[in-house]
């Protein structure tokens, strides 16, 4: 059975792993060299109440991850928040993923979170439509603002606004 709850410390080498499988074989993230559990660990902790991660976890292992994170360090952002959402290669298709989707821009609606935005790559149709399936709107594509894996990458831009009370 899946759980999903809050991250802790002891789940941050299951959320480096999948991360890093995401860095090497994927256009889910930019980022082009594995990440440290040093660094994962800075990550984390910059992650305060506002900026919630949660976790899919089964049999205490972590299968999938989601987090809300400062989209800007300019005050005027603060209510303006970068989602991410990643789950483990061997469980993808199975809905994890939807289900942390929402579980997180739930948890940011307790947190004064205004707008969300998600950055992602145009070819990764399959996270386009999740979104969008959440109630994320397109707003543009940036063309050819990445490479990797030796070829320019595209990005859609996803916003997501909490109703007015």
């Amino acid at each position: 059975m899946i759980q999903y709850r809050t991250a802790t410390l002891r789940d941050q080498p299951g959320i480096l792993d999948i991360y890093n499988e995401a860095v090497s074989n994927t256009t889910a993230t930019f980022d082009t060299e594995p990440r440290s559990l040093e660094s994962q660990h800075d990550w984390f902790h910059k992650h305060k109440k506002n900026h919630p991660v949660l976790v899919a976890d089964e049999n205490n292992q972590v299968i999938g991850w989601a987090s809300l994170s400062p989209w800007s360090d300019r005050c005027a952002y603060d209510t303006t928040v970068e989602i991410s959402v990643y789950v483990h290669h061997e469980h993808r298709g199975k809905g994890i993923g939807k289900v942390l989707l929402e579980k997180i821009i739930e948890a940011g609606s307790m947190h004064n979170t205004h707008t969300v935005l998600s950055r992602i790559s145009s070819d990764n149709a399959v996270s386009i439509h999740l979104h969008e399936k959440a109630g994320f709107k397109t707003i543009g594509v940036m063309k050819e603002v990445g490479f990797k894996f030796n070829r320019f990458l595209d990005v859609t831009m996803l916003q997501y606004m909490y109703p007015h009370a």
